[in-house]
């Protein structure tokens, strides 16, 4: 399994568990990255961080930071 913050970009993935505590942890479900959901890794940031993804029909702007507790299994492409 590997983190969010991990995948380049164009890659798609499936959630399988959002790491974290309390108010992060909520926040993070809060927005609809849950398990079992797609995600397309959008775009980065010039400097790296942070990074857009796409899920559940709408686009999403998350750090690093918060990516890195989100792991996801990545999609194999053509399957």
């Amino acid at each position: 399994m590997v983190t969010l913050d991990r995948l380049p970009v164009g890659r798609k993935s499936v959630i399988q568990k959002v790491n974290g505590q309390g108010a992060l942890r909520r926040r993070l479900l809060d927005m609809g990255l849950t398990p079992h959901t797609g995600v397309l890794i959008r775009k980065v940031a010039p400097m790296g961080d942070p990074i857009e993804i796409y899920l559940r029909g709408y686009e999403l702007t998350l750090r690093l930071e918060d990516a890195a507790q989100i792991e996801v299994e990545p999609v194999e492409e053509g399957v």
